[in-house]
């Protein structure tokens, strides 16, 4: 590998605007392949090259499905899932156990490489921006991409470096980023300087339902997100808005639930194993390889297998002899597992619980046991149990439910073929109902959409609901999307106990500015508490 120190601080890794040159696409490509641990390529999203390709390629290779980044500081440091160190394998310098139970320090390499990554592609997108010759649309959907870029790294880390191409390095506050990421998502959508849905008509932003692009709708579904959380960047809530954006795509979009009449082959299936179902349906199908029309999913984030490399859930989760289950071209690494309490969550009957874990007894393509050829048990045979019997350090091999939501295909390369949904309908249902019972004071508003997406899962109506409920129910629809360290913040149970994890302090709630950034731009100053 270059010395990545090298690379970053050249390639202005400290949240710098970059000239758009030859240089910069060079170090663009350079830092999507050394930094990140798993090979992403640079294949065109929506199925063919334009002059948009390199926008939309920029958020696949922010770390948005991948180990090692954005979606891994997202979820391990939350109560969804942890990285358990099995003896030798997986203790990496302590970094994943520091996720798990609040310790990190800005030295923290995951924490350090998602501030690279999503820095490195909003100069891609910069870059696209200035040279690429964009109309009116096009335009505003790069603005928007950049935009949600930047609502990342505000989400995570606080105070931050707004890359907007003017060349400063200056670091704004949380509220001022708001304010611009607001500003630009307004722009886009036609609104100027304040929200008001009478004026999309003026959006050049069109309606059209590509998935792998930005229309009206994916720019207020990010929007809509941006508001639900205004109360924790800003101090000032935002839910009358948030409800209202969600609601405009919810009412407006032609778009609706992966319910029982969307099916899609089951590409894992197993002739020998009558278990293995023919068709994924409903809640299942949005996260098949085969989601790129899922009627739910407004935008996603294209992957592809030969062109769009870089989601690699098969490779972080699943045993290394269940290559012979899926017959993966590579052997996968047993690394990320869910959490007994979360798991337990889920009601029997939930078709999200069967769809979003691996459990049990592991059998290959022929059907027979799967056995741990490493084991030195009585029992090699592989069962992957609900329980953990440690975080670390000799976390049980087959401990732990593992991660099955974007489902796999037989004869599956490293990298996967599903698409990864950035705004879909059920999250959308969820936002209205939350924003709308948080501006009310009232919960029971949410039941209509909580008891929606039930049905879905295909488990019974709830006649009342608190605060607490809907977080959960919110957790069971939305596990594996990266959105649960965001939702506990909002609630107030980020710095709460769970497994392995103790109490942590107030200031946990932003990452630490990576140390590396402070030395090379002086204009930073580290959140407090670190």
């Amino acid at each position: 590998m270059k010395n990545l120190h090298k690379l970053l601080l050249g390639f202005g890794l400290v949240g710098l605007t970059y000239s758009c040159t030859d240089l910069e696409e060079d170090l663009v490509g350079d830092l999507t392949q050394d930094f990140s641990l798993e090979g992403i390529s640079t294949g065109a999203a929506g199925g063919g090259s334009d002059v948009l390709t390199a926008v939309f390629d920029a958020v696949r290779n922010g770390g948005t499905a991948n180990h090692g980044g954005y979606f891994s500081v997202q979820s391990v440091s939350t109560d969804e899932m942890a990285v358990t160190q099995k003896g030798g394998d997986w203790y990496d310098g302590g970094i994943w156990l520091d996720m798990h139970r609040h310790t990190w320090t800005p030295a923290n390499g995951p924490i350090t490489g998602t501030w690279a990554q999503q820095y490195g592609s909003i100069a891609a997108v910069n870059n696209a921006i200035a040279n690429s010759g964009l109309n009116a649309d096009q335009m505003a959907q790069a603005k928007v991409v950049r935009a949600y870029l930047h609502w990342r790294l505000m989400d995570m880390y606080g105070n931050i470096v707004i890359a907007d191409g003017s060349g400063s390095n200056a670091q704004s506050s949380r509220t001022a980023v708001f304010n611009w990421i607001e500003g630009e998502l307004l722009s886009a959508l036609g609104m100027g300087s304040s929200f008001d849905l009478t004026a999309l008509e003026s959006s050049s932003l069109g309606t059209g339902d590509n998935k792998y692009r930005i229309n009206r709708h994916a720019a207020l579904g990010i929007l809509a997100k941006l508001y639900l959380n205004a109360e924790v960047y800003t101090g000032t809530a935002r839910y009358a808005d948030a409800a209202s954006a969600a609601g405009y795509v919810i009412d407006n979009g032609p778009y609706r639930l992966s319910d029982a009449s969307v099916s899609v082959p089951n590409l894992a299936k197993r002739p020998a194993v009558a278990s293995d179902p023919d068709n994924l349906t409903g809640y299942a199908a949005i996260f098949s390889p085969t989601n790129e029309n899922n009627p739910e999913i407004v935008w996603s984030v294209k992957y592809d297998e030969a062109t769009a490399g870089g989601m690699n859930f098969n490779q972080m989760t699943l045993h290394y002899a269940s290559q012979y289950t899926w017959n993966f071209q590579d052997q996968p690494w047993n690394g990320y597992v869910a959490l007994e309490e979360f798991v337990n969550s889920y009601e029997d009957g939930d078709a999200r619980k069967k769809a979003n874990f691996i459990a049990g007894d592991q059998l290959d393509y022929g059907g027979n046991a799967l056995v741990d050829l490493a084991s030195d048990t009585a029992s090699p045979e592989i069962s992957y149990s609900i329980s953990i019997n440690e975080l670390e350090p000799n976390a049980a091999r087959t401990g732990g439910y593992r991660l099955g939501k974007f489902s796999f295909q037989q004869f599956g390369r490293p990298d996967m073929n599903n698409d990864y949904p950035i705004v879909r309908l059920g999250d959308l249902h969820l936002i209205h109902a939350e924003a709308v019972s948080r501006d009310a004071g009232d919960w029971s508003l949410a039941l209509p959409e909580v008891n929606a997406i039930r049905a879905r899962a295909g488990v019974s109506a709830m006649s009342s609901i608190t605060a607490d409920q809907f977080l959960a129910e919110r957790g069971r629809e939305m596990f594996q999307e990266a959105s649960r360290r965001t939702d506990l913040i909002r609630f107030g149970q980020w710095g709460g106990t769970w497994w392995e994890k103790g109490a942590s302090a107030e200031y946990r709630e932003l990452m630490p500015i990576p140390t590396e950034q402070l030395t090379a731009n002086s204009n930073l100053t580290q959140n407090p508490g670190y």
